[in-house]
């Protein structure tokens, strides 16, 4: 087991209070105690002292395809250990790993290869599980997605990707017929089912909800829009009250007033901050290949180079709490279940993960006001330290 570890003089938030200084004790990959004011002795800890830091619990990235030029559809483990690694930076401490829509033999690889990790201990943030974004969506809203190998979920294929027991969150165009059985058994397994890339009714979503379908992908993205009489995904998924909202808060997916207006409708407990990033984050402004597709990275923001269609982000979780709290004004104590609670709720393991509790995962991120990441702990393992200037 991994060294305890003693924070002191911290800045703790909780699920009910937040210390203004106060301590906590990790000890055996868990949080063991936390309490305000001064830290007991413990002498078999190492001690961090984090004066003017806040303790928060890790952040939980539930959409994201890589990073620093490794790609979750490199079907490796070598390239999710970059990728953990490569987000254990920004204070990620656990995330899913999501696919791109591809063929049924690198989806399965990829899969495989993600299973083949789940729940280790390996470099940087631990790997929950599988996000299956795609292939079973729409063409007419497939963004970034490859229309070429969109198709609609046959019963063989589907049940091959969920016999792995390795997804956790699926993606899937819902106002098909052939989709819906999909839906229906991803629930009875336990699995979260999200509409996205879709051209669904505000009706459609409707009866999506009754089968079992509960969270949004990448919300107002690649979704139908908002009208006053047809409502549409946005409409639906922002006011059937147990939907959950994914939202891309890097100001470029969507502008900061539409940001507001999901906060305004979902608030703190239904919103689940993601970064959708893609291999290119981390990486230098440029042309580059993925998901079969030619792209070019300009100021950090991805286009298909044919279509002009945004791909992906270079977006990291503490910029995207950053941007959020600006956007709406609120402190970080109102808003930190979006990066943590919430998505563990999606990812169903707020059992273990997710909030600062006594008893759960020591998954740990210690921030500045501006949210720049000085320390990650996963499991009660240092994985990221910030280099000393």
């Amino acid at each position: 087991m991994p060294q305890p570890l003693l924070f002191r003089n911290a800045r703790i938030v909780t699920p009910t209070f937040t210390y203004e200084n106060g301590w906590l004790l990790v000890r055996d990959g868990k949080i063991s105690a936390f309490a305000p004011y001064s830290a007991p002795a413990i002498d078999d800890a190492d001690v961090i002292v984090a004066d003017d830091l806040t303790l928060l619990p890790g952040f939980i990235d539930i959409h994201a395809h890589g990073g620093n030029g490794f790609d979750v559809m490199d079907g490796d483990e070598a390239s999710l250990i970059g990728i953990a690694q490569y987000y254990s930076r920004f204070g990620v401490t656990s995330f899913l790993p999501t696919t791109w829509t591809d063929t049924p033999d690198n989806t399965l690889n990829a899969l495989q290869a993600i299973a083949g990790l789940q729940n280790k201990q390996i470099p940087g943030a631990t790997i929950l599980g599988a996000h299956l974004e795609g292939p079973f969506l729409n063409t007419d809203r497939c963004g970034a997605q490859h229309s070429d190998y969109i198709r609609r979920a046959g019963k063989r294929e589907g049940n091959a990707y969920l016999d792995l027991d390795v997804i956790r969150l699926l993606a899937i165009a819902p106002e098909f017929s052939q989709n819906q059985w999909l839906i229906t058994e991803a629930v009875k397994r336990g699995i979260t089912v999200s509409v996205a890339h879709s051209s669904a009714s505000y009706g459609e979503i409707r009866f999506a909800t009754t089968l079992g379908l509960s969270h949004a992908t990448h919300t107002y993205n690649a979704m139908t829009p908002l009208h006053h009489r047809e409502p549409g995904v946005v409409g639906a998924v922002l006011s059937i009250d147990n939907i959950t909202c994914e939202l891309i808060s890097d100001l470029v997916h969507v502008h900061p007033a539409a940001i507001d207006i999901v906060w305004r409708t979902k608030g703190k407990d239904n919103i689940v901050l993601i970064t959708d990033s893609t291999k290119l984050a981390g990486m230098p402004d440029g042309e580059y290949h993925f998901s079969h597709q030619d792209v070019e990275m300009i100021d950090g923001t991805i286009r298909i180079r044919e279509s002009g269609t945004l791909a992906g982000t270079t977006l990291t979780m503490n910029q995207a709490l950053h941007n959020f709290m600006a956007v709406t004004g609120e402190p970080l104590d109102n808003v930190w279940q979006t990066t943590s609670w919430n998505p563990a709720r999606v990812a169903n393991v707020i059992d273990r993960k997710g909030s600062i509790t006594i008893g759960k995962d020591a998954d740990l991120v210690l921030v500045d006001d501006n949210m720049s990441v000085f320390m990650t702990v996963v499991e009660g393992r240092v994985v990221y330290q910030r280099p000393v200037d």
